[in-house]
């Protein structure tokens, strides 16, 4: 475990009721339970309070998780809680404070808290959501019908676009009614783990079983919630969650480290300098979290676009994006006008080898003339053989501006650029 932050644990799903909070609350008890030694912390981003009802000590509330948004270290939020949890308080009005879904990964180094942080998401993939996502070392995922399975689709895309980390991702299996069967001899968890693998998907051998006396423990006449393992440890559940904590002290010790996020002042100095602000086909501004890095050859300079527009640029010819590699736009012709001028699209793969072109006759097309201008910083009567080649990875494509990432990127340039020039 990283001594400089805590190991950060995310339960997320799109879809409410399928025991998210149950999951999030109980695992921290269990863990504390299996770990005295472990500081185990709890914050939510829903405005339930449930957090707060099975942890608070008192009336006495600390401030609360918006603080981890604007500036304060988590380790001054967090307040010690029932069983031993700490807790940060909720929010009931919690609000983005920037565009950043890495906000919350930049601040973890140094926010002075040790141990384990579980965070509790809203059954949106919203602002709060994906900060979490973005900043798990492990993403729990309760599935408990087909709606909540499918739904996973989105949450791995998001942390795909993030930095590739899918591969923290667990579904379990969640509020299983064993008497329910959609075959003879298949449940609905012989079902959702099978179609979760189909899709390839990683899931849990563990499930957490549905309990009305668990489902209970959050419904009394009192605010307060209660935890399974004083509670209900004559139940199923009981068992299910002890195992689901002992995974999770294993995983402690296996998942990779995050890799820090790269940020503009990291770059070299000549990379700054070329670093164009805004996607040249909308013309916003960019923050390279998502989308393409492109690379204008003539001179040099570099940017990212937004991924819908470069699938609305190019509806017409619709190459195959999907599988990586590089695509290359390259205007023909003098000026932005006459008979000559065109503009060639190809796509090559991953090792440099076409898969795939078309020709845009210029007058048909004045938004791909537009995006050029936008790209190379030059109005399109200044054209004559212009390049411009998008690197079409699926990860973070500030991820590409990095040194490693961008010797990649060099590499298949290189490639792509001599396959350019002989056909010429």
């Amino acid at each position: 475990m990283d001594e400089t932050r805590p190991f950060v644990i995310t339960v997320a799903s799109e879809k409410g009721g399928v025991g998210k909070t149950t999951i999030a609350t109980n695992l921290a008890v269990y863990l504390k339970a299996l770990r005295e030694d472990l500081p185990v912390t709890i914050a939510s981003f829903d405005n339930h309070f449930s957090i707060d009802q099975m942890f608070a000590i008192g009336r006495r509330a600390g401030r609360s998780v918006a603080g981890l948004f604007t500036g304060v270290p988590a380790g001054e939020l967090a307040e010690m809680g029932e069983y031993g949890v700490q807790f940060i308080a909720s929010e009931r009005d919690l609000r983005p404070v920037d565009e950043d879904h890495f906000h919350l990964r930049r601040i973890l180094p140094e926010s002075r808290l040790p141990g384990i942080l579980i965070l509790d998401t809203r059954p949106i993939l919203d602002y709060f959501t994906r900060n979490a996502l973005l900043a798990a070392d492990l993403v729990l995922v309760p599935v408990k019908d087909r709606p909540s399975l499918v739904n996973v689709a989105s949450l791995l895309k998001a942390m795909r676009e993030g930095d590739g980390a899918a591969d923290r991702v667990w579904l379990i299996p969640s509020i299983i009614d064993a008497r329910l069967h959609l075959r003879p001899n298949v449940g609905v968890r012989e079902y959702l783990t099978f179609a979760a693998r189909e899709r390839d998907y990683q899931v849990l051998d563990n499930y957490i079983a549905k309990s009305p006396k668990v489902e209970g423990l959050a419904t009394s006449f009192s605010s307060r919630v209660y935890p399974v393992i004083t509670h209900a440890r004559g139940t199923q559940v009981h068992g299910q969650l002890r195992e689901l904590a002992e995974f999770v002290l294993q995983e402690i010790n296996q998942v990779r480290p995050l890799p820090p996020v790269a940020q503009k002042s990291d770059l070299p100095a000549g990379r700054r300098r070329r670093l164009q602000p805004m996607c040249p086909v909308c013309r916003e501004a960019t923050d390279g979290r998502e989308g393409y890095l492109f690379q204008e050859i003539r001179r040099r300079r570099l940017g990212f676009i937004h991924q819908p527009c470069l699938e609305s640029l190019l509806a017409a010819s619709e190459p195959p994006l999907s599988g990586g590699g590089m695509l290359a736009v390259t205007f023909a012709g003098v000026g932005g006008s006459g008979p000559d001028a065109a503009v060639a699209l190809q796509l090559f793969t991953a090792d440099g080898e076409s898969i795939w072109s078309d020709t845009l006759p210029q007058a048909g097309h004045p938004e791909m003339l537009s995006m050029l201008e936008g790209a190379t910083g030059r109005h399109a009567v200044e054209f004559h053989r212009e390049t411009l080649l998008f690197f079409l990875d699926d990860g973070m494509p500030w991820r590409n501006l990095a040194d490693e990432g961008f010797d990649q990127f060099a590499v298949l340039r290189r490639l792509v650029l001599r396959e350019l020039n002989s056909s010429r």
